[in-house]
């Protein structure tokens, strides 16, 4: 397979299986900020190019974790993939993050202050999560249901009470800018999430729940910003 570095990371996440585990491995951003091309992303990050391609070329000949192909699946398979499982797992994690990062913080804090700007971070994150994900399906993911169902009803599209699909997924992504930096600012704070020499049990499975945390909502980002919101996009432009 040749890859070709002038691509965008973003593009190189929807053709390469598995390519999201290369990205996660080597901090690469590829769902907010996965416009820019693979090259500029690892000068930036003084990262090896060879390697990554490397890593690359291997996830392309690997089994894909998933056989789905959901540029072309119904956007209804697709809004119920990221509901059941992205959405799902966030609200779970939420509660459980919250809680190791009380426990954490009484323990440790006095000695790693850092841990209170990470709790603080996730709270916010979290705060602002809960109310994104509830409008997605409340209000953005019910349309893009009724749209395309009406569609195969040959039917007509009623009108959005928000004007587009475009306003409310332009809204969308820029919440999700607003959870990328969230995400970094606990990374940099936690030191990429590598625990002290005096962690205890429960700080260490701290940092491996916030990596786990993170690493699930770049992938559902992924989903929404480079495969659900384009397609609804142009589901309605072509069907209006």
């Amino acid at each position: 397979m040749t890859l070709t570095v002038t691509k965008t990371v973003r593009d190189l996440a929807l053709e390469i299986p598995n390519a999201s585990r290369v990205f996660e491995k080597f901090g690469i951003d590829y769902c907010c900020g996965g416009m820019k091309p693979l090259d500029e992303v690892c000068q930036a990050k003084n990262i090896s190019i060879d390697e990554v391609l490397q890593s690359l070329e291997e996830a392309a000949g690997s089994p894909e974790e998933t056989k789905r192909e959901w540029q072309s699946a119904p956007l209804a398979d697709l809004i119920a993939q990221i509901v059941e499982k992205h959405h799902k797992f966030t609200r779970e994690e939420i509660v459980r993050l919250n809680a190791l990062l009380e426990k954490v913080c009484a323990k440790h804090g006095s000695h790693h202050p850092e841990l209170f700007t990470i709790q603080t971070s996730f709270r916010n994150l979290a705060n602002e999560l809960t109310m994104h994900l509830m409008k997605e399906e409340k209000i953005l993911f019910p349309y893009i249901l009724r749209m395309e169902e009406a569609v195969l009803q040959r039917e007509p599209i009623l009108p959005a009470p928000f004007g587009s699909v475009d306003n409310p997924v332009r809204m969308m992504m820029q919440e999700h800018d607003s959870a990328g930096d969230a995400l970094r600012a606990m990374r940099q704070a936690s030191h990429d999430y590598a625990p002290p020499a005096d962690a205890c049990i429960s700080y260490r499975t701290l940092y491996q729940a916030l990596a786990a945390f993170e690493a699930d909502l770049h992938q559902h980002i992924h989903l929404e910003n480079n495969i659900l919101f384009p397609r609804a996009m142009a589901f309605e432009k072509n069907n209006s």
